[in-house]
């Protein structure tokens, strides 16, 4: 082969590169098909394809109960060992991101022989103002009426809202702005969202 010029148009030449042109695409041909009897043949043995998951079914379960308690998809991560990105993946999966509107819904009847469990006392919280901002148009009225009642604490050229309410409307109020956590948000705004779950954890 090192004496023959392909690129030459003589019809011998022609016609090795049209044999050499045959014999590779039956050889892909060949791969193809042997990886996809290959395939076929691991399924039908039970084998998982792909990649293996990075958290087990427990571990994708406690991160979707911890988030909805609150906890920021960062701090799972680090807690974890993993990257944000798994973390979200999981949450989207359970569907723990769609974020109900939990502090409107009215407690079940516990009927006449239980009692109502004792309501979460005062917490007093700063919301960082980007935060406050943010949940200004995209809270729930109960969030809202919060943010009205708040006082505003001026930090340098930005602020915060010192908030007084029961811990479970600060944990609404960080799950309805998880917006800014996400990696579309902004440094700043990740980093707000990141102080108001510690926070939170803290008083926990």
């Amino acid at each position: 082969m090192s004496g023959i010029d392909l690129a030459s148009d003589d019809p011998g030449t022609k016609m090795m590169v049209s044999v050499l042109a045959a014999v590779l695409e039956f050889q892909r041909d060949m791969i193809s098909e042997n990886t996809r009897e290959g395939v076929a043949a691991a399924e039908a043995a039970g084998k998982v394809l792909g990649r293996p998951a990075a958290l087990s079914e427990d571990q994708a379960a406690d991160v979707v109960e911890a988030f909805g308690k609150g906890i920021a998809v960062k701090a799972l991560a680090r807690q974890h060992q993993v990257d944000p990105k798994t973390i979200r993946r999981v949450l989207d999966a359970a569907g723990a991101r769609e974020l109900p509107d939990q502090l409107d819904v009215a407690p079940a009847d516990l009927g006449d022989h239980q009692s109502a469990p004792a309501p979460d006392p005062d917490v007093v919280l700063d919301l960082p103002g980007l935060l406050a901002d943010h949940l200004r148009t995209a809270g729930a009225e109960a969030v809202r009426r919060a943010l009205a009642s708040g006082r505003t604490i001026r930090r340098g050229q930005g602020h915060s809202l010192r908030i007084t309410a029961p811990l479970e409307l600060h944990r609404a109020a960080l799950q309805q702005s998880a917006a800014l956590a996400a990696d579309t948000a902004g440094p700043a705004e990740r980093k707000a969202h990141r102080v108001y779950a510690a926070r939170i954890t803290a008083a926990e």
